[in-house]
């Protein structure tokens, strides 16, 4: 399943206050738009999912949205109204061998995995799924500030996003469509789509009033207290000794009368470690995200590894927590070496030395260590949620 997520961005409405549009307002020291952006992307990676990003902003935004993103999302223009932004979206995608599309609120800054995933399940057998909370509250008739009526709640729902389609069949729908719609399971639904609903999230609410923001940081706050998530990986790494004059081990260039064999510049100690990471994370190891058969690893500084791990910990809401790399080998001897060791660990994933141990010990002679022909390494990290 190929798959694209719309996050639609491009509007300006005034009923959130402020004095800019709600999905530029700051939560939590960031904007709105960047928490809804973090949130797409961590649901995608927890549910395995890979998607492309597309976001929808007014064109006044884009200069905004390019230094928010850094590049590292599609950025469309949008139209006059939300339909309008949303075809513009659909139709950059055309030729691009999209089967499935999710359109996201920008303005709702929580999206839940089970919310994603449930959504993405239903389309597995359904042209178009999107998430609902059912009403619970009694729905009254209002006339000048006075209860005129009430009407039965039976049957109806909270229409969330994301709203999910078959990409050819809402394109269809889009350029079929005239005049506005408030969502995108109207258009679906004018074209005769059948829409499944799956479940919501409280938590997945769109952020439209001056009081909601309050809400938003109350659910921030809860989730940092549910998620004293602490993780725990190792990794372990082995790399022979070939010929040459130098090792490189944690980052530093060490004098040997041997070299280390390797696809990289086989530096065993942050191998290692950066395994550890992807370890904690659940996230596979160094081989997954940079596969020796691809060419434009051969030789390749293993900083970039362990730049990627940390960085996507981060991503994923975790910080470095501790580190502890072992060396096992004779030589070369790692004691005059493992103060820059740590601190150059330290540097590449962005945390304090002291929460750094790099340390060796021999194999008292025995085995491919004892023997000289080769060094391994294991580490041990800590991440925590942050």
């Amino acid at each position: 399943m190929s798959i694209a997520l719309i996050i639609v961005a491009a509007g300006r409405g005034t009923r959130a206050g402020g004095t800019q549009p709600k999905q530029w307002q700051m939560l939590a020291g960031k904007p709105v738009l960047a928490h809804t952006i973090d949130s797409c992307q961590t649901a995608l990676r927890s549910a395995g999912r890979d998607a492309r990003l597309l976001l929808v902003l007014h064109p006044d935004d884009m200069a905004r949205g390019l230094e928010l993103t850094g590049g590292t999302v599609t950025l469309i223009a949008g139209g006059e109204s939300r339909d309008a932004s949303v075809r513009n979206a659909l139709e950059a995608l055309e030729h691009q061998n999209i089967d499935k599309v999710l359109i996201h609120d920008g303005a709702r800054p929580f999206l839940p995995e089970t919310v994603l995933t449930g959504v993405l399940d239903a389309l597995q057998t359904l042209p178009a799924a999107a998430p609902a909370l059912p009403v619970s509250d009694a729905l009254w008739l209002g006339d000048r500030a006075r209860v005129a009526g009430t009407r039965d709640r039976s049957g109806l729902y909270r229409a969330q996003t994301p709203q999910g389609f078959h990409y050819d069949a809402i394109l269809a729908a889009h350029r079929c469509h005239q005049g506005p719609a408030p969502d995108d399971v109207e258009i679906a639904r004018s074209a005769g789509m059948d829409v499944a609903i799956t479940l919501g999230h409280e938590d997945n609410l769109k952020i439209t009033y001056p009081a909601d923001f309050a809400r938003a940081e109350a659910i921030l706050r809860a989730r940092k207290d549910a998620r004293m998530d602490v993780r725990l990986g190792n990794g372990y790494d082995v790399h022979a000794f070939t010929e040459g004059d130098h090792v490189i081990l944690c980052g530093v260039e060490i004098p040997h009368s041997k070299a280390l064999l390797g696809h990289s510049d086989a530096d065993v100690g942050m191998h290692a470690l950066t395994d550890a990471i992807y370890g904690a994370l659940a996230q596979g190891d160094i081989g997954r995200h940079f596969p020796p058969s691809d060419p434009q690893w051969k030789g390749a500084a293993s900083w970039i590894f362990l730049d990627h791990a940390a960085k996507l910990a981060g991503e994923m809401g975790y910080r470095i927590g501790n580190a502890d790399v072992t060396l096992i080998c004779e030589r070369p001897k790692i004691g005059p070496h493992a103060p820059a060791m740590m601190a150059e660990l330290a540097r590449i994933m962005g945390c304090e030395a002291s929460r750094v141990s790099v340390k060796a010990t021999t194999s008292e002679k025995l085995g491919f260590t004892g023997r000289e022909e080769g060094i391994a390494a294991i580490a041990t990290v800590t991440l925590i949620a942050d």
